[in-house]
């Protein structure tokens, strides 16, 4: 299309020029502005929790520790299905031979057979670092919801608490209280010792994370229609606050795993009538320049263990951590 702004000839004026140009508008149904301005409002919003199994399920970690986890739960769960033979069946004439048809990792001292052992040692670690967790969560997010959420004489009494078993190292307490208990250690023994002193940090965590969340908009917007405090904590505050006590939660699984083992190696932990991976290790210390295989397959199962928990704790952390999610 010529170009009508410049002029004919010199000397025109452009001002005539601009009189005869020749002006185009688009159609309005060539413009597209519904479709540009138009919101898709037809789904429903996304949580924290949905956006953050989306950003799991992209990760190979999330995916690799769910598959030890899984592995290490059936196998605590179901032994049988991993091995026939009885872990505490035990003849001296196989001491320290090496693997053989139907025993892959050989017989330990007292001629044992370190897989069923091995297999049969995850039930009772599993078990007391699952019970563990689950009664410090418990009691942890008691103490410091309530601290959190109420302040005051409450916080003031409950933080002094806090850090009074804050103070005391969980191994340290757990020796000297598991000493006591010499002639009638249990599983739920080791269980209540652990949580006794094991939930001073999910409780400081969990105090933190409450007084972050109180004073949002939605919990001033429930206090307005009269839901009553307790309600309010439990239906609006928990609920937002529990990514941090379920990221630490993950953690402290493993840990405790690895707390009941070190009680089992001192002689403290489970009784030795229970297999378990510590007091195979500990059982394993007098073989170990001879056959140091002993060793290492009862280690290497908590290891891989507590790897995989440790693992799902990261993973849950960048999901759940606000700070990590906007980036």
């Amino acid at each position: 299309m010529p170009d009508h702004t410049a002029p004919d000839r010199p000397g025109q004026n452009p001002a005539n020029v601009r009189l005869h140009q020749e002006h185009f508008f688009a159609s309005v149904d060539e413009t597209g502005l519904g479709a540009v301005d138009a919101v898709a409002d037809s789904g429903a919003p996304s949580s924290m929790f949905s956006e953050a199994w989306q950003k799991l399920r992209r990760r190979p970690m999330f995916w690799i520790s769910s598959l030890i986890i899984l592995l290490v739960i059936t196998v605590a769960a179901f032994p049988s299905l991993f091995t026939s033979l009885d872990p505490r069946f035990c003849q001296l004439g196989n001491s320290l031979d090496g693997p053989t048809a139907g025993h892959p990792f050989g017989f330990d001292r007292q001629g044992c057979d370190i897989y069923s052992r091995v297999i049969y040692g995850a039930r009772p670690s599993v078990l007391v670092g699952v019970l563990t967790t689950i009664a410090v969560v418990l009691i942890g997010t008691v103490v410091g919801s309530i601290a959190g959420f109420f302040g005051g004489w409450f916080d003031a009494i409950l933080s002094r608490l806090t850090d009074v078993f804050f103070a005391v190292p969980l191994v340290l307490a757990a020796i000297v209280i598991m000493s006591l208990f010499s002639q009638s250690r249990s599983a739920i023994t080791v269980v209540g010792v652990l949580a006794a002193f094991g939930w001073t940090q999910i409780a400081r965590i969990t105090r933190g994370s409450v007084m972050s969340v109180k004073n949002n908009d939605y919990v001033t917007a429930a206090t307005s229609l009269g839901v009553g405090r307790g309600a309010t904590l439990v239906r609006h505050i928990l609920p937002n606050a529990a990514a941090p006590i379920i990221v630490y939660a993950t953690v402290a699984l493993g840990t405790f795993i690895v707390t009941e083992a070190t009680l089992s190696f001192l002689g403290i932990g489970l009784p030795p009538s229970v297999v378990s991976w510590g007091g195979d290790i500990d059982a394993a210390q007098a073989s170990l320049r001879v056959e140091p295989m002993v060793l290492f397959y009862p280690a290497a199962a908590l290891g891989l263990t507590v790897l995989g928990f440790i693992m799902m704790g990261d993973v849950v952390r960048d999901a759940l951590d606000p700070k990590v999610r906007k980036r």
